[in-house]
């Protein structure tokens, strides 16, 4: 049973529960079954949430077994709008995240940066360093690595995602080695977005959990932006510990380090996605990799 006080302690126990079932739904053996969740009769401020127990032992899931799992859950496009988002509030800590529907992924992940971004800075106060990287990484890079996911040919369908899945929200049992995941901060959205958490190197998903679910579930498409969406979508979950321990500036520097790589990779954003603008890019961010290290030749 996991207890929370006041009115956002609340809607947590609330989307924790409603993430759950949404995961339970789809994958029933990949997550404890959700019970119920309430407000303690006898404190008004104090609310619950129940789901099955589990004893827990020491290591992680096996690298197949789970992202096979993972990939079931990725590929039931059930969205119940047909939209990205999700029906409620969900936390990431004391973190609200915003999951307004939109038909759009590339609006609906522009939008839950925004948010969060205006939370980190009324919690820690304004950062120089990043004001000046945003404006380009909302105008060029976002448009960029996202809107070609949805244009030309190409399509994406929501896929629920954990949307908090680094190893302390997955475990094994003594009984079953293949994992299960809680703790979720679900949403219908980019099936990629998930592997963003895994990218930072805190977590212990290694390149081994990468592999494995590629071999049930290949890239989007284009494939050749591959590594740059997980780039970017890495830089939304250190946004997120950022602004969830703001006195801690090595969060903060890592969003600011990765995000004024992607602005200096991507100076002509969508409107110069071609291979001869790829190719540019990558020029320029060679140049400007070798003007702040003059020992590489």
């Amino acid at each position: 049973m996991k207890v929370s006080q006041g009115h956002h302690g609340l809607e947590a126990v609330k989307g924790e529960y409603e993430s759950t079932s949404a995961i339970y739904t789809i994958t029933p053996d990949f997550c404890p079954k959700p019970i119920a969740w309430g407000t303690f009769e006898t404190d008004k401020d104090s609310h619950f949430y129940i789901c099955k127990f589990y004893e827990f032992t020491d290591g992680l899931p096996d690298p197949d077994a789970f992202c096979r799992k993972l990939a079931e859950l990725h590929s039931s496009h059930t969205s119940p709008t047909g939209k990205f988002g999700f029906h409620v509030v969900k936390y990431n800590g004391d973190l609200p995240q915003d999951n307004t529907w939109s038909g759009s992924w590339e609006a609906f992940f522009e939008s839950g940066f925004s948010h969060v971004l205006n939370i980190r800075e009324a919690r820690a106060g304004p950062s120089a360093e990043l004001d000046e990287l945003l404006q380009p990484f909302f105008e060029k890079v976002i448009p960029r690595l996202l809107r070609p996911l949805e244009t030309s040919g190409n399509t994406i369908q929501p896929s629920l995602v954990h949307g908090d899945l680094w190893y302390g929200n997955a475990a094994i049992t003594d009984k079953d080695t293949k994992g299960i995941v809680f703790d979720p901060s679900s949403f219908w959205g980019h099936n990629e977005y998930e592997l963003g958490n895994w990218r930072p190197e805190r977590n212990k998903f290694t390149k081994e959990y990468f592999k494995a679910y590629r071999s049930h579930i290949s890239e989007s498409a284009p494939e050749e932006d591959y590594d740059d969406r997980i780039a970017l979508y890495a830089l939304r979950f250190n946004l997120n510990a950022a602004t969830l321990y703001p006195s801690d500036k090595k969060y903060l520097n890592m969003v600011i380090d990765e995000m004024r790589k992607l602005v200096q990779k991507f100076p002509d954003g969508y409107t110069g996605h071609s291979p001869r603008a790829d190719i540019i890019a990558r020029q320029h961010a060679k140049v400007m990799t070798v003007g702040r290290n003059p020992e590489v030749p």
